[in-house]
């Protein structure tokens, strides 16, 4: 057993799953399989995994599981209903029944996509998630948010379901694009924004050593933000308050994304410019000093990751995409800002010249 295995837990009542955080977790079959309801199980995994990762998990397995493998294509461009119909026809041709566990072995799109399936598939079935990106680990195999894109807006098909477990081997960061890294370290950024000044503060001391790979500052941050996303699901599974925080940024991100064409921008890029703005806004309107607007501008750049609006985008490109974002109220856009830097608010705007004019200064 690993001797350095730390455990979480989002506690949702009968739907508690716990979060394993660990070097080589990979190897680790027993934190998979008694997680799993029968011998029927399902991989599904993309193209750029597929030869690091897949049959290192298929091997965990003993004999007597009846273990199949689904390879998407690897990016955002193929989260859609098209592909998920891949997983469909995977689970139909090999004849699972209810009683099959799906494993998502990849990062956000994968582990969106999986759980979408399993929540459809025969209204329902077991679903574990074993994140290899650090933006998934972070975030997006937490929570129980899953679903696929529309060329209208991001994430607008999908349900709340959650897995039985989360498996994060930090080994996998190893392979990991230097790009990718700095795109799940925008959702680190995010939580010491939103809600701990004092990791906040950690990140800004430490951004080096999490970009070189620092194996123990990296197990921190990826252990803080889990701890800090599965207290905010267990308040608020299905957000319909405190749980919206957690998409600081993401209002004008998605809005980039979408834009731009899924996959031009990483995700994590994307809500970068997001909390720059958020910033920027929340400096506008007195809640927080032009230094700490500036403060999350510099975490940013020293996640070498950017801070400028793609220059294609005009203010009313903006406008177009977030009045359809599924967060939004009434008329009124739905945006995440900063009360003050580590305390995050909800603020429905009804000025869209507010959002323009803040578009138009950072130009």
């Amino acid at each position: 057993m690993n001797s350095k295995l730390d455990t979480l837990k989002v506690a949702l009542g009968e739907r508690s799953y716990p979060i394993y955080i660990g070097h080589g977790l990979l190897n680790e079959a027993h934190l998979i399989e008694k997680h799993i309801a029968s011998r029927q199980v399902m991989i599904v995994t993309n193209e750029t995994i597929e030869p690091l990762y897949l049959q290192q998990c298929i091997k965990q397995f003993s004999n007597g599981f009846d273990v199949n493998a689904v390879v998407l294509p690897d990016g955002e461009r193929y989260k859609t209903l098209t592909y998920l119909n891949k997983i469909f026809d995977s689970l139909l041709e090999n004849k699972c029944n209810r009683q099959v566990t799906l494993i998502a072995l990849g990062g956000g799109v994968v582990g969106d996509m999986t759980g979408f399936a399993a929540a459809s598939y025969q209204r329902g079935v077991n679903f574990i998630q074993i994140p290899t990106t650090l933006l998934s680990q972070v975030d997006s195999s937490v929570g129980g948010k899953t679903g696929v894109n529309h060329a209208l807006g991001k994430n607008m098909i999908g349900a709340f379901y959650q897995p039985k477990c989360v498996v994060i081997d930090t080994a996998v960061l190893s392979t990991l694009p230097d790009r990718e890294l700095s795109a799940g370290l925008a959702e680190v950024i995010k939580y010491g924004a939103i809600c701990d000044i004092t990791f906040f503060e950690w990140l800004e001391k430490n951004m080096e050593r999490l970009l070189e790979r620092n194996a123990a500052a990296l197990t921190y941050a990826i252990k803080t933000s889990c701890m800090k996303k599965a207290e905010v699901v267990a308040k608020d599974e299905k957000e319909s308050g405190v749980r919206a925080t957690l998409n600081f940024g993401h209002t004008f991100g998605h809005a980039i994304e979408t834009h731009m064409g899924y996959g031009e921008w990483l995700h994590g890029e994307a809500v970068s410019v997001g909390m720059c703005l958020a910033a920027d806004m929340s400096e506008s309107l007195g809640w927080i000093s032009s230094s700490d607007s500036s403060r999350v501008r510099s975490l940013c750049l020293q996640a070498n990751l950017p801070v400028d609006l793609p220059k294609e985008m005009k203010a009313p490109d903006y406008l177009e995409q977030m009045k359809v974002d599924k967060k939004n109220v009434s008329k009124s856009i739905r945006l995440v800002l900063l009360q003050k830097l580590g305390e995050a608010v909800i603020y429905d705007c009804r000025d869209e010249t507010l959002i323009s004019e803040m578009i138009v200064r950072n130009q």
